[in-house]
């Protein structure tokens, strides 16, 4: 009986990540090019990490106690996968964003560390696979391909350590660093 309960958790889970990874996609294609222009605005950026630094620091006063993944709706992974979608903005942080998301949607601190990182996949193969088809030679894509790779192992250990700091609700102090680094791009 509670094996077949895991399996529904674990089946309800997956369709969360694809629900999410709907308006990620759909924002993804029809707005990629308008959201890269930013790149070249580099105070537009400082701007987007001083938004990015505010919503980790609205963390501050979310409930410890959140929603387990059985009482998660297809609603709140809509507000995630929206989320992920405006991280394409440079100086969107796009893990802050879906665990801020999950957390003011009142999930479980560790559950919106473990949607947030899962629901990157989806998110970093698509983006893969239009640059892929950008490519013409056989070097850049191993090239991309082996960086995807390091980023995902890099991810892992990362999200190692942002569960922890999730766990505790210290998501915030990222609001510091973000707030810092967004200043000094507007300055400089």
């Amino acid at each position: 009986m509670r094996r077949k309960e895991e399996n529904r958790e674990d089946a309800k889970f997956f369709l969360w990540i694809i629900l999410a990874s709907i308006p990620t996609g759909l924002m993804g294609i029809f707005f990629k090019d308008w959201f890269e222009s930013f790149f070249s605005k580099p105070k537009l950026v400082g701007g987007m990490l001083l938004i990015t630094g505010l919503i980790l620091w609205l963390t501050r006063w979310v409930k410890k106690e959140g929603k387990p993944l059985g009482q998660m709706r297809w609603f709140d992974a809509i507000l995630v996968g929206i989320a992920q979608g405006f991280a394409i903005i440079p100086g969107i942080s796009r893990s802050g964003a879906t665990i801020s998301a999950g957390l003011f949607c009142g999930l479980d601190r560790e559950l919106c560390g473990k949607f947030s990182f899962l629901l990157s996949i989806p998110a970093i193969l698509g983006a893969t696979l239009l640059e892929i088809k950008k490519m013409d030679s056989g070097g850049a894509l191993l090239t991309t391909l082996t960086g995807t790779a390091i980023a995902f192992g890099v991810g892992i250990l990362a999200l190692t350590i942002l569960i922890k700091i999730i766990k505790m609700g210290k998501i915030f102090n990222f609001s510091y660093y973000c707030c810092g680094m967004g200043i000094l791009m507007i300055i400089l």
